[in-house]
């Protein structure tokens, strides 16, 4: 059996193929000075020997697991200490698998409850997914993305209280659809001192203390400070790539079609709400 042609150098597509790379990462290899400009043929075409192409599959085997290029560099400087470089790798790769896992939750809660609640914190998810398919409206998770951004997972949590009652305790579910449709018909036709603005906000201030009752009775008050507690031991970062902001900033970013005479309306009910917890 006949061996065989060897050749004794090749060129940068062969160097790229039996890489595993392309002839581009290869040029780029050169700029950076991570791999030597090699000796070049009568065609003035570079021609990759052996120890080339060791090196080469070297860099390949390194950046493959994710070792920066300027790391990969120093490794070939018989004085280098790698391991500072090898501990900042492993620590990015742990929070790679961190956010892997923590999407890969998300797609398992969405495909078992139906709906995107599996996009939202695990605080809120954990708090909602025992509710029946269906219970939760698109309108609720939408408002709960909003709140999640602007106040946080904590502060999802706490409105999704809110929901979990509406959806259990069908009267107030009824109530907050008659006030939410009373109150959407205060459009721009509406002035801010009709006197429906006083008798909605009135309404709403009373139906959001049924709703604080029920949530009392039925333990989530207490329940949501256990989470707060565990949440505060915690420490989080934000989003790769998602900025941050204050829930001030956030709220005015936001944008709502409301009318004057609903902001009024909203901001009343507000301040009834507030003495009446002063007056408690």
């Amino acid at each position: 059996m006949h061996l065989p042609v060897i050749p004794r150098r090749v060129k940068i597509g062969d160097a790229a193929a039996f890489a595993g790379t392309t002839p581009r990462a290869i040029r780029h290899y050169h700029a950076i000075g991570l791999l030597p400009e090699p000796e070049r043929g009568a065609d003035d075409r570079r021609r990759y020997g052996y120890d080339d192409m060791i090196r080469l599959l070297w860099i390949r085997k390194m950046a493959d697991v994710g070792i920066a290029l300027e790391d990969i560099r120093t490794t070939f400087e018989p004085t280098t200490d790698i391991e500072e470089s090898l501990a900042r790798l492993e620590e990015s790769l742990a929070a790679q698998a961190a956010v892997i896992e923590r999407q890969r939750a998300a797609v398992r809660n969405w495909r078992e409850t139906g709906n995107p609640l599996g996009l939202l914190s695990p605080l809120v998810t954990r708090r909602m997914r025992h509710l029946p398919p269906g219970a939760l409206r698109r309108s609720d998770l939408d408002t709960l993305l909003v709140t999640e951004r602007i106040f946080g997972p904590l502060g999802a949590a706490l409105q999704a209280d809110r929901f979990i009652v509406l959806a259990t305790h069908p009267e107030l579910r009824a109530e907050d659809d008659r006030l939410t449709e009373a109150e959407t018909a205060l459009d721009d036709g509406v002035a801010p001192d009709d006197p429906r603005v006083e008798e909605i906000a009135e309404r709403w201030c009373a139906h959001e203390l049924a709703v604080e009752s029920a949530i009392e009775e039925a333990g989530l008050d207490e329940s949501l400070d256990e989470l707060a507690a565990h949440q505060h031991d915690r420490t989080t970062d934000p989003e790769d790539g998602e900025p941050t902001m204050s829930a001030l900033q956030a709220v005015g970013k936001m944008p709502y079609d409301f009318s004057p005479a609903r902001l009024r309306c909203m901001e009343r009910a507000v301040e009834l709400l507030n003495a009446a917890h002063q007056a408690d």
